[in-house]
Formats: C-alpha cells, structure tokens, sequence
C-alpha cells in the first residue's frame, strides 16, 4: 500500500491543473440498463454496478477488454499482462472464471465449448465498445445460469448524430504490434447504424518464461481480425427493430507450459448474430432479444483437439409501471446449446425460464425494494429456483444505504455431462447464496462520491474433476469489502481510488471429516489502484494509473505431488497522453504500460509484459 500513497502524494502536485473526467464511475445519477434490465438511475437500486464510460474507453485504444477489466474494483484478470494472446481469466471478487456472464447489449455470449463456458475476451476487440457495466453479486433471477459472481454488459458503438461519420485510428507499439481501426455510422430519421472493422497483430513475447536465461525462446504472436454490424430502425411509432452481425477470428502461437518453450499454434473464431425488438408505450417497455453464437476453437501440438459449438438464446420481457412508486418486469428466457465435440454420448440441451421482479420506488419518501424470483427447467438436470431480495434506503439524495440476498446457480456443461474425459450425466448445478451490504455516499453536488461494501458468497455442490471424473463434491466460502472513493476535487479534475479485499477457502470431505483450506489460486487477497486525469491545456490531456496485487499463490506441476507456491506482490505504473490536433475530430495518442519495468509473474511460469508503448492517430470525419 505504500505505492498508493506515494501515487497519491503525486496526483496532489498536479491538483491545480485544469483536467476533465477520465475514469470510471459509481455517481447516484448515472443511468443505467443492467440493474434491472430497463433504464434506471443508479440512486433507485440497491445494487452494486460499475460503469466504464465512453470517454474511458475512447482513450483505451493502446489497451485491451483484458488490461482494461483488471483496472477495476474487485476485478483481477489472470493473464492481462501476460503475452498478448495467452488466454485470460477474469476472476470477480475472487469467483472462478465461469462465474461471470458476459453480455453483448443485453444478450447472454458465453462458449459452449469450453468445460465452464466462459467467454473469450480474446474474441471481444475495444475498438468496437461504447460502454461497459459491471454488475456484482449473484444475478441469475434476471440473468440465468452461470451469474453467480455477476454480470459484464457490453455496450456496443452506435449511430453518430448525422448522417454518416467514418472514424478509426492507427496504432503501433512494443512487441511489434499494429492496429488499424476503420468504421462508419449514422442516423437519419428513421434508422441508425454502425460498422465496424479491427485488424490488431503482434509478434508478442515468448508466452513460457525462459527460466534458463539463454534467450533461445521464440516469440508467440497473436493476430486478430472482427467486424461489427448493428442497426436499430424504428418501424412503425414505438416499435424499433435492431439487427446485429459480429464475427471474430484470432489466431496465435502459445506454448507447452511453465518454463516450457514450443512451436504450438491455435486458432477461435465466434460468430454472432441476432435481433433486439423493443416497443416502447407510455407505461413500459416490451423487449425480444434473439441471438445465435457460433464458436470454434482448434488447437495444433502434440495433443491436437478441435471444438465447435452453438448457443440460440431468446428472451423475452416487459416492464410496466403501474404508479410511480410500483414497477413489474416479467420474462421468459429460452436456451439451446450444443457441443461438437469428437467424442461425446450427447451434443444438445435446452432450458426454459420465466422469472419476475417486482420494484418499489420511492416508499416513505426513501425506501426502494427489488424482490425476484426465476423458475428454471433444464432438459438434463431438470428444476431449480432463484431468488433476490434487494432493499436500498436514500436519505437526502447523498446517502444510500443498501443490502442484497440472492441465490444463483451454475449448470454443468455438455462436455462434463457427456464429454470424452470425465463426463458425469449425474452431476447437478452448482447452486450459490450471496449477502451484500453497504453504503453509497455523495456530497458537494456529487464531487464527492464514496462506496463501501461488503459481501459473502456460499456455493454447494462444486464441480470438481476427482479421481474418476466430473463430481459434485466441494463447499466454497468466500467473503471481502470494497471501498471505492472518487473526489472531484477541482471543477474537471477526478480522481478514483479502490482498495478490495478477498479471501475464500475450500471445505473438502476427506475421511469423513471436512478439510479446509485456501484456494483462490492466482488471485490475490489485496488489490488497490489509483487513476486520475487532467487537461494540462485545451488540446493537451494526459492520465496516470497505479494498481498493486498482493502476493498469490499458484501451483507448480513440475513435480508429482504438486507443490504450493507463492507468486510475488507487484504494482504496475501506466501513463496516458492525446493531443488533439483537431478537438473530437483528430488526435495523436500514446498509451506507457509498465512504465518501471517492473518484474513479476501473473501465472507461475509464464511471462509478463516489462515497460511498453503504443502510439497513433484518431480520427473522425
């Protein structure tokens, strides 16, 4: 923590500067769809919701989804600064990978492929983002399977305010990497559109560490190329249509493990495509959203495997107010999945799920309350039930007082129900309970906004992979705080901190009796960061940014048994600066990542990126 405080020293020097807002944010006034599913502001919920603004991820075209992500609270993606194409894993508040949902404009996106389904960020470029919610806590009653840690919502570019505009821009950086950025959008009276094309490449590090020091490890590139469609057309007063098309293909080289050099490759691609349909009446919304994911994966090595896999999702709800302090949104949300795999019993399953939330807003001048509930039919497991219980107290517009009990499920995959290794026809869902509670503080006409947490998570039936195969076995128990303060402390100038704490442990039936232990491998028990922004002058803006991790353990495999070890605590310095040549319309950009090399490792093993940049131009026509 003493990097912190030497971070924050810092950022008072420049205090007097003119600056304008370039972080994420956690403001009362900010309206948001994730929450509930409909537009509300963020003072009417008890939830715990992050939002990553236009304006940040404009200024993120040096980064990742990935590098991105793990700069927030709570947030740690394993593998962010690693080599560029060496997968990811994003951990919630120290939740398993596949315990998160990702969503692309409200449509559920995960793999089918995969044993836990999570979604690649790989296949999910920048560029072609608007906005993103984070959405804590366990989320299946609106969201379904899987939503047991919470919900990432991807808000995609849309329509520019004329016509037609092109934008995009080149970049080129460390590692021999290039990105070019090209699009076109508009709106008329009628319609509004998006297109969108990304070319990003990179000749990469060598993803194993060279533990021998000889320098003979080659470099693992990674190339990807995506294209974006949307359009949204109002049909007729009140009705809007908006197709969408997204297609994504990476591929890159990786390597045999820890300290491990090879010549392997890999190739994924993701295919999108659907339809959201909204009718808007003077009580309400009726929402149908329709999407179909296509996922591929090959992997070429000694132990070469391919996979294919399909998602069709239909949801559809309404929300209706009935008086200005009584809301109800009610759905039913439909799943297909299937699995292609070269050796599986069977490739489909399906789910159906109707659920409600009913909302009071404003009750005694200050209480606000969510209850829900979701009914799931699985073809495979059969029943379950969710819930959420969700009560938030504003006093005077700047205190927010708030508490969540929801209970969440994972359901197990095709591959470990009816897969080549391990598969388990038997297994159940894994089902959660996860308490929060907290406060939202506002004062100075929202110059100063500060939330503190705390939450608990219990999850029963844990999948685990025992001695003959896929087993619901294990008892996880996690808990942790967050605090996360954000001051205006000039008229443009914005700082935010956080500081998260996390700690979890296993209860494991060994000879009768319950064996606990810690293992949130990767992940550790203390992170903080610090992010502020200024306008030195009208064209001249510049921001900084600290993160530190607290020591992790990983596991080595070098040796049978494995052995726990400790991976070393790090903080990583980052630097950003544009100059606009032409202000919205052309700027000149550099992105500085690790700016004092600092030396670490994220995954035992494996390398990380030392000190970096990533230079280009901006523009909008």
């Amino acid at each position: 923590m003493k990097h912190l405080f030497l971070a924050g020293a810092a950022l008072a020097f420049f205090s007097n500067a003119n600056a304008q807002q370039d972080t994420s944010g956690t403001s009362m006034n900010e309206v948001v769809v994730t929450a509930t599913k409909f537009s509300r502001k963020a003072s009417e919920t008890g939830k715990v919701l992050t939002v990553i603004s236009k304006e940040v991820l404009e200024r993120s075209a040096g980064k990742d989804i990935a590098q991105l992500l793990t700069e927030q609270a709570g947030i740690v993606v394993n593998g962010a600064t690693s080599n560029p194409g060496k997968d990811k894993s994003l951990y919630l508040r120290g939740a398993k990978n596949d315990y998160t949902v990702f969503l692309v404009n409200g449509v559920p996106v995960n793999d089918p492929t995969g044993v836990g389904g999570a979604f690649d960020m790989r296949l999910f470029p920048i560029d072609q983002i608007e906005r993103i919610e984070i959405l804590k806590g366990a989320q299946s009653t609106l969201y379904g399977s899987d939503a047991i840690a919470g919900v990432i919502n991807i808000i995609t570019k849309k329509g520019a305010g004329k016509p037609a505009q092109l934008y995009g821009n080149l970049a080129a950086g460390s590692f021999g990497t290039f990105k070019a950025t090209a699009g076109l959008n508009g709106t008329t009276d009628k319609v509004s559109y998006n297109i969108g094309f990304v070319h990003n490449e990179t000749k990469g590090i060598s993803e194993a560490l060279d533990k021998t020091g000889t320098g003979n490890f080659d470099k693992d590139g990674f190339r990807n190329n995506a294209i974006n469609l949307s359009i949204d057309g109002e049909v007729m007063p009140g009705l809007s249509v908006k197709p969408f098309f997204r297609y994504s293909y990476f591929s890159g080289a990786y390597d045999d493990g820890s300290y491990a050099d090879a010549a392997n490759s890999y190739k994924s691609s993701l295919l999108s495509t659907g339809s959201q349909f909204q009718w808007k009446h003077e009580k309400g919304n009726v929402n149908a959203l329709f999407g179909y994911d296509e996922v591929t994966r090959d992997y070429i090595s000694a132990y070469p495997s391919e996979f294919d896999g399909r998602n069709h999702t239909l949801d559809v709800y309404g929300n209706y107010q009935f008086s200005p302090n009584f809301e109800v949104l009610a759905g039913f949300d439909q799943r297909w999945y299937r699995t292609i795999l070269p050796v599986i019993t069977k490739e489909k399953m399906h789910s159906s799920s109707p659920y409600i939330s009913v909302f009071l807003k404003n009750i005694f001048n200050t209480l606000n309350m969510e209850l829900g509930g979701r009914y799931i039919s699985n073809s495979e497991f059969g029943s379950h039930f969710t819930y959420n219980i969700n009560p938030s107290v504003l006093l005077n517009n700047n205190v927010k007082l708030f508490a969540n009990l929801s209970t969440a499920f994972k359901a197990p995959s095709l591959s470990q129900l009816y897969g080549q290794w391990g598969a388990n026809p038997d297994l159940q869902p894994e089902e959660s309970v996860t308490g929060e509670a907290g406060v939202q503080l506002s004062f100075l006409q929202d110059k100063i906004n500060t939330r503190i947490t705390g939450f608990t998570r219990h999850i029963d039936d844990v999948m685990i992979y025992g001695a003959n195969g896929y087993i619901n076995f294990d008892k996880q128990e996690d808990y942790g705080f967050e605090i996360e303060p954000t001051l205006k402390l000039t008229k443009n100038l914005q700082v935010n901190l956080f500081y998260t704490f996390v700690n979890g442990e296993v209860s494991t039936q060994t000879s009768g009796k319950d064996t606990s232990y810690f293992n949130l491998l990767r992940r550790p028990k203390h992170s903080g960061g610090i992010t502020a922004s200024y306008q030195l002058t009208k064209k001249l803006f510049v921001s900084t940014n600290y993160y530190t991790y607290s020591k992790r353990t990983d596991m080595d495999f070098s040796s049978w048994p494995s052995t726990q070890v400790n991976l070393g605590a790090y903080g990583l310095w980052n630097a950003y600066a544009e100059y606009a040549f032409i202000p919205a319309r052309l700027k000149v950009f550099a992105d500085v990542k690790n700016i004092l090399d600092k030396q670490y490792e994220e995954v035992l093993g494996y390398s990380t990126q030392g000190f970096n940049i990533t230079a280009g131009i901006s523009f909008k026509l």
